[in-house]
């Protein structure tokens, strides 16, 4: 793969606690993104802000625009918090965001986020798409379009893919080795929300979902071999053996 689109959610970056942003936890993500952007290929990544606020459960009592926008916030903080942490493994890395904080990130310029990628920096995407209604999940569809990504890399904490029932509950729920975009649909599988799924099956770009916190699966990953769920137009549904 030449270059790839990370999706990751602000919870990996808090720890146990699950709130706010905790040094070891990100230092742990920044050291898996570290070791794989070092075998050359090109990544962004989105990341999301549900460790700080989630607008359905904490922004229940506002105006629902408002709280998406206060949640756009979440996601800057954890961009910023991110580089930091990726900048300190030795990482050249840019934050861009849709909403313009000029201070402390460059605003979303699609050319300038080209040009960091082929010069070998790792962008991350704060402030989601910039508008309200829209999750992180669309926002790395769209982001992942708009950088010619060949891949979306769904990350996820302790689950290797998607499955037929939650695992946590289900004993015997199966793993998907591949998955075609309606059926992810038409299941309502919990991989990234429908607008999302859409926006990739309209333009057939591939994701795949997997365990970010096993250690080097995102190098295996980067490196060709079969990891986690593969969601695409052009392949069957399958269960991993």
């Amino acid at each position: 793969m030449r270059r790839v689109l990370l999706k990751l959610s602000g919870e990996f970056l808090a720890g146990p606690s699950g709130f706010g942003v905790s040094p070891d936890a990100t230092a742990s993500l920044a050291e898996q993104i570290a070791a794989a952007q070092r075998r050359g290929v090109q990544l962004a990544a989105v990341v999301g802000g549900g460790n700080f606020w989630r607008g359905a459960q904490h922004g229940s009592h506002m105006d629902p625009a408002t709280a998406d926008y206060v949640g756009m916030l979440g996601t800057v903080m954890n961009a910023i918090a991110l580089q930091d942490a990726l900048e300190a493994k030795g990482v050249d890395t840019r934050v861009q965001t849709a909403i313009t904080i000029q201070e402390i990130a460059e605003p979303y310029i699609r050319r300038r986020a080209l040009r960091h990628l082929e010069k070998g920096r790792v962008v991350i995407f704060g402030g989601g798409t910039g508008n309200p209604f829209f999750t992180t999940d669309t926002a790395a569809a769209l982001r992942a379009l708009e950088i010619d990504a060949d891949m979306v890399l769904m990350a996820k904490n302790k689950v290797d893919g998607v499955y037929d029932d939650d695992p946590n509950r289900n004993p015997g729920a199966r793993r998907f080795q591949t998955l075609s975009y309606l059926d992810v649909l038409n299941q309502g599988l919990s991989v990234m929300d429908a607008t999302a799924v859409s926006l990739c099956m309209q333009r057939d770009l591939p994701v795949t979902v997997f365990d970010i916190f096993a250690e080097g699966n995102l190098e295996r990953l980067l490196a060709g071999e079969a990891v986690g769920t593969r969601i695409g137009a052009d392949v069957e549904t399958r269960y991993a053996d």
